[in-house]
């Protein structure tokens, strides 16, 4: 499945903010630092008018409902907060889109702070995975893993299941990524102007991932460490490759100097 319209502008989404000790974001990091960090997603605009969701975010009515939170949130030492009603909504209107353009969805991966908005996408667009990541979800994972089923086991949803990189549409990619989880994937977005944005998502929560060629401290599964290694790798040789610059996913200093909606790359 490949979209026909080329990516023409990118909104960096910013959906919320979650606790986790250091030593989930960076492989030997302190378990005893706790940081903040932004939940993000992003919205590729493409010339035909259309566009693209990546990742979706928390799920609001979980955080908000006590008992829903006290029966998810199971994981120690993390938090999450939201500031608006929905946020993934919130963040789109801002960007002035209109959701009956949007033509597919792109999850990195299943974890809950990157699905908690896929209830939007009942009886809508197909929604991109590694097959991988799927099988996962559907079968082994579970709260101790932060995924949340009733986030994404909905029915009416259209998954596309994926295996390896792939083209989504001419300039935008899906990477394979794997190694925070079983089949985690990034975004390759090849703009006019301000040329090829990476969106790592979790394969490289903080700049200094990136930087020193040091993957996330957390996955799913420790077979999974030379993935994870190989990935932070391949990110690492992104960036330093002219004309490409690779986001990461939870670092609240780079965000906080992101354009924000209405503002957008091109």
């Amino acid at each position: 499945m490949t979209l026909r319209g080329r990516p023409v502008a990118l909104f960096g989404l910013v959906y919320g903010r979650e606790s986790v000790p250091e030593s989930v974001s960076l492989l030997g990091g302190s378990s005893d630092r706790q940081l903040w960090l932004p939940v993000t997603g992003a919205a590729v605009v493409l010339d035909d008018g259309d566009w693209v969701l990546f990742d979706t975010g928390l799920n609001p009515t979980i955080i908000r409902d006590p008992a829903l939170r006290a029966s998810h949130y199971v994981l120690p030492r993390y938090d999450v907060r939201v500031d608006s009603d929905d946020p993934l909504l919130d963040e789109v209107g801002r960007a002035g889109l209109d959701w009956r353009r949007l033509a597919l969805c792109v999850v990195s991966h299943l974890h809950c702070d990157h699905s908690g908005g896929l209830r939007h996408l009942v009886d809508g667009p197909p929604v991109v995975i590694q097959e991988r990541e799927h099988d996962y979800a559907r079968a082994d994972a579970g709260l101790d893993q932060a995924y949340f089923r009733t986030d994404y086991e909905l029915d009416g949803l259209t998954w596309h299941t994926v295996d390896g990189d792939v083209e989504l549409a001419p300039g935008l990619r899906g990477l394979a990524t794997y190694g925070h989880t079983p089949g985690h994937m990034s975004l390759a977005v090849d703009l006019p102007g301000d040329g090829t944005v990476v969106l790592a998502a979790d394969a490289a929560d903080l700049r200094r991932n990136i930087d020193e060629r040091i993957p996330c401290g957390s996955a799913t599964h420790p077979e999974l460490r030379p993935s994870a290694e190989a990935s932070i790798a391949r990110l690492h040789e992104l960036d330093r490759t002219g004309g490409t610059q690779v986001w990461p996913g939870h670092d609240p200093e780079f965000w906080a100097g992101r354009r924000r909606p209405p503002e957008a790359y091109t």
